[in-house]
């Protein structure tokens, strides 16, 4: 399939200035990309290019390069963020809630869709079909652990800190464990890797006063600090779920599928949800448009304590996301200054390298322990590999010829 940013050819300037759109407009753009924007982030910024850039002409090539620098600087699923940031220089904060609304809202039902089915039909079905999308799981996250560790660990420096960084996370196995590992990463990037700050920036077309930002800022580490105290100082499951999903979408450095043992380590240690259950929907949810952190409303939909069901997703997706709203707020004034500063990038290579090294974690565990069981499930697993790394098809396919193989494979 033909990457849309492919096409890099000189582009019309934009055709409007910023925030002469309405939120209505911006709800209707991205809701058909919510609804059609398989493959993953990478791709999701194709189309966001093909769209804004080449067609609407909202921004231009360079203000649109430079918006996805920034949002793969922050922590958070850089192509949500991308779309938060075109809303909000379209129009305004409302527009920022319109983009991610409408780009997220597809996926997250037929997440919650799929939370339903598999508690009203799984037993019926059988069990080999949700093992299917566990096997499914394994070829995903090895594809992406290998185009991430090509990108951000590609030389022996970067992919011992890697290593090193799955073996901290393996060791610890919680949610602090995998905090230690970034925190150290950064660290060891700050002394030993040189960082350079691009030469190439350009002004934001975005208009988030420094005001909000340095308050943006304070809620975000207010919420970060303090949801823990208020968790342990109450029985409430909803603040629980409040903390533990609003820590995980501050704490994901390097795309989506990093999410995946975060959010393992949160969910699964205390009962709220069966390892199984939870690979089951990582599968289901590369089978959807969409970001890939929607799966945060499979999880609060399918967990067995109340808040669950559709109050449940709506709690822990509105909890994963808003670290990134918070956060692209906060950083927009002060993009240029955070940019050219070498310490910064520097801290920013090792953060990116330890990431590689808790999706390798993840991968072994619980992955791979959970969804290669026997000889056949290797079968079925390198197959799926074979077809999206060599064949490309699409993951949503993928998926589908997984689950049936896995009902296949218990049936023999």
């Amino acid at each position: 399939m033909r990457d849309p940013a492919a096409n890099s050819s000189p582009l019309p300037e934009p055709t409007r200035s910023q925030g002469e759109g309405s939120a209505r407009e911006v709800f209707g753009a991205f809701l058909v990309l919510g609804l059609t924007s398989f493959g993953g982030p990478t791709a999701h910024l194709g189309y966001f290019r093909t769209e804004f850039v080449a067609r609407r002409r909202w921004l231009d090539e360079r203000s649109y390069a430079d918006l996805v620098a920034l949002c793969q600087f922050l922590p958070g699923p850089a192509s949500s963020q991308v779309g938060m940031a075109i809303g909000l220089s379209r129009a305004g904060y409302l527009g920022a809630l319109a983009a991610w609304t409408a780009f997220t809202l597809p996926s997250a039902v037929l997440l919650v869709l799929f939370a339903y089915g598999v508690r009203t039909f799984g037993d019926v079905l059988g069990s080999g079909w949700l093992h299917g999308l566990k096997v499914a799981a394994v070829a995903v996250v090895a594809l992406a652990l290998l185009g991430m560790a090509r990108t951000l660990a590609p030389d022996r420096e970067r992919a011992t800190l890697a290593i090193a960084a799955a073996a901290i996370t393996l060791a610890l196995p919680s949610a602090w464990g995998q905090v230690a590992a970034i925190v150290i990463g950064g660290l060891v990037g700050i002394t030993l890797l040189k960082g350079s700050a691009p030469s190439d920036h350009v002004s934001l077309p975005l208009s988030a006063s420094r005001g909000m930002a340095v308050a943006a800022l304070l809620l975000f580490f207010a919420l970060l600090f303090g949801l823990p105290f208020l968790s342990a100082a109450t029985d409430s499951h909803g603040i629980e779920l409040l903390n533990s999903f609003y820590r995980a979408g501050s704490l994901v450095f390097g795309g989506g599928h990093v999410v995946l043992p975060l959010l393992q380590a949160e969910v699964v240690p205390p009962g709220w949800i069966s390892n199984d259950a939870f690979l089951a929907g990582y599968g289901a949810a590369q089978a959807v448009p969409g970001p890939l952190f929607t799966f945060a409303a499979y999880l609060g939909a399918a967990m067995g304590e109340e808040p669950n069901g559709w109050p449940g997703a709506a709690l822990c997706l509105i909890a994963v996301f808003l670290p990134s709203f918070l956060l692209v707020i906060s950083a927009l004034p002060f993009w240029e200054a955070l940019r050219k500063k070498a310490l910064v990038q520097s801290a920013l290579k090792g953060v990116n390298a330890a990431v590689v090294g808790l999706l390798l974690a993840a991968f072994y565990h619980p992955v791979w322990t959970a969804g290669i069981l026997s000889s056949a499930d290797f079968a079925l697993a390198a197959a799926a590999f074979l077809l999206l790394f060599m064949w490309q098809a699409p993951p949503w396919l993928v998926v589908v010829l997984s689950a049936l193989g896995g009902a296949v494979i218990t049936a023999l």
